[in-house]
């Protein structure tokens, strides 16, 4: 018996191009429902709550309001990234997790990425509606000339047209049949097409512009740099600590075991005694190494993750600390070194400077980013910059693209919220 694998084949690829042209064309109708009723009704709750901003009202509504576009907005960039494989990065400005209604209403009105969604919103209602909707006329209008062609003509009035055809009789009526098999050939190629023109025109007005990817460019140049010039300090301080610690205490032993080889004949109740010596330097040798290992990576952060070292670190406070860790997953090793150091930093400040008897440390992951809180019942103050070591903080997190926020009004109590996107393993 002979198969014919090719003529299969072709059929298989009609079936597949088929399926989807009729998939384009449903998720292109659905997107034009969308597009029209949920762009429509967000514009207008974002005008009038923006409108009421000077009255008072618009305080309260517009971050909820706001918020709800966003998510308008992100849901879009999903259908986006995975109906039309086009990549829409959000590049909203974040907002401190302990913002007022005030400072979250103005923070997102003085984010250039709020009036990007804003003016989107029109343009999907109008222009993206239309090539949204486009792939379900170009699919379904070839079926309506089939139809006419099949005999309904008969029951239309004396002259329908279709397209540019008149129909009047049989033949007009075949003439539509034509028509319209040859808009489903173009449908064919043209469908796919219009509906990944829908998700440019969302990418052309939802990105972000030239002007804020040279200002990202400048922020993570200057984060590099400063990653750079922190590691140079700390290979500095790494080699001054052997020098000046393990070193020296290996170099004095050495001595002490020449001493005790020479003695061990003529007095060795000497040499006994510089053996205990030797001894002792030894221990405190090792003791110096491995809080110099400590402090470069951590052994409990290595073999148990952020969340028992960050227990660790709560131990050996003076001050009462309740730590409460929600991670199900561990992130990449330079993201948990990073995190671990800060709040590590964080916590000194508080023990020496907040005059805090209670500290609360809490680390979750949400929304792809892992969050920090340090809390502590002290007398408030603390600033980013003015010597705080804060700001050696801020540049620890920003090399991972992370951001520090700070709460701490006079008499307390402060709040450090350190915020680094990441994923778990």
């Amino acid at each position: 018996m002979t198969i014919d694998t090719k003529s299969r084949g072709g059929r298989t690829m009609g079936r597949g191009m088929g399926r989807g042209m009729a998939l384009a064309a449903v998720r292109g109708l659905a997107l034009s429902l969308v597009a029209l009723s949920g762009a429509l009704v967000c514009f207008v709750l974002a005008f009038v709550s923006i409108a009421l901003v000077p009255f008072g009202v618009g305080i309260v509504t517009t971050p909820y309001v706001l918020a709800g576009v966003r998510a308008f907005a992100n849901w879009r960039r999903v259908l986006a990234a995975e109906w039309g494989g086009v990549r829409i990065p959000p590049a909203y400005r974040p907002l401190p997790e302990d913002a007022g209604l005030r400072e979250r209403t103005f923070g997102m009105l003085r984010d250039p990425a709020t009036w990007r969604d804003l003016w989107w919103l029109p343009v999907d209602m109008s222009a993206g509606f239309v090539t949204a909707l486009l792939p379900a006329v170009l699919l379904f209008y070839p079926l309506e000339g089939f139809v006419l062609a099949a005999g309904l003509w008969r029951v239309m009035p004396d002259v329908y047209w279709y397209g540019f055809v008149p129909i009047s009789d049989q033949t007009s009526a075949l003439g539509a049949g034509v028509l319209a098999l040859v808009l489903l050939f173009l449908a064919h190629f043209l469908v796919p097409r219009t509906l990944d023109v829908h998700f440019r025109l969302t990418r052309a007005v939802l990105a972000p512009d030239q002007g804020e990817l040279a200002e990202r460019v400048r922020v993570l140049t200057e984060t590099r740099r400063d990653a750079v010039d922190t590691s140079a300090a700390e290979l500095r301080r790494i080699e001054r600590d052997l020098h000046d610690g393990a070193q020296a205490r290996l170099v004095a032993m050495g001595m002490d075991l020449g001493t005790i080889e020479a003695l061990l004949d003529k007095d060795p109740a000497k040499a006994k005694e510089l053996i205990a010596q030797a001894r002792q330097s030894s221990m405190e040798a090792l003791s110096e190494l491995r809080e110099l290992v400590r402090g470069i990576h951590p052994p409990v952060l290595a073999e148990r993750g952020l969340g028992d070292a960050v227990r660790a670190l709560a131990l050996r406070l003076p001050v009462t600390t309740e730590v409460n860790v929600e991670l199900p997953g561990r992130a990449q090793a330079p993201v948990e070194s990073a995190a671990y150091f800060a709040v590590s930093e964080v916590l000194t400040n508080a023990v020496k400077h907040s005059g805090a008897d209670r500290i609360w440390i809490d680390a979750h992951h949400a929304d792809g980013h892992l969050r920090m809180t340090v809390t502590d019942n002290g007398k408030g103050g603390a600033v980013i910059g003015a010597g705080s070591g804060l700001s050696g903080v801020e540049r620890r997190l920003g090399t991972f693209d992370g951001v520090l926020a700070v709460s701490s009004p006079a008499g307390g109590p402060t709040m450090v919220t350190m915020e680094i996107p990441c994923a778990l393993s």
